[in-house]
Order: structure tokens, then C-alpha cells, then sequence
């Protein structure tokens, strides 16, 4: 999948900068979610299908 144009956005998990050195940013993309390491957005990303994601974020609340 090609998420060279999506819209990235820092995780709102991610402590604000300085904070923390652990940051996530995740694009949404119709029924896929994408997560990369903010710090290195080239390296790749995880793809998610949304309902995998929203399985993932409510284990953790």
C-alpha cells in the first residue's frame, strides 16, 4: 500500500516534544491505518486494517 500522501499524524499517545523519545504517528486511510515511527518516516509502517486498530486501542483505554 502506498501511504507516500497520506496525511500523518502524531498519535495523541505521544508525549509532546521533548517529552519523550517514543513517537507514533498514524494515517488513516478508508478501512486502513497506517503507524510509523515519527523519527524515522522513511523506514516504512505497519498496516493495520481499522478494525484491527480499533481492537489494538481498545485493549489499552
Amino acid at each position: 500500500m502506498d501511504l507516500d500522501h497520506a496525511r500523518w499524524r502524531k498519535s495523541s499517545w505521544s508525549g509532546s516534544e521533548g517529552e519523550t523519545t517514543e513517537c507514533v504517528e498514524v494515517a488513516f486511510v478508508p478501512g486502513t491505518v497506517g503507524v510509523r515511527d515519527s523519527k524515522k518516516p522513511g523506514a516504512g509502517a505497519l498496516i493495520l486494517p481499522e478494525y484491527a486498530w480499533r481492537s489494538a486501542l481498545a485493549t489499552f483505554r
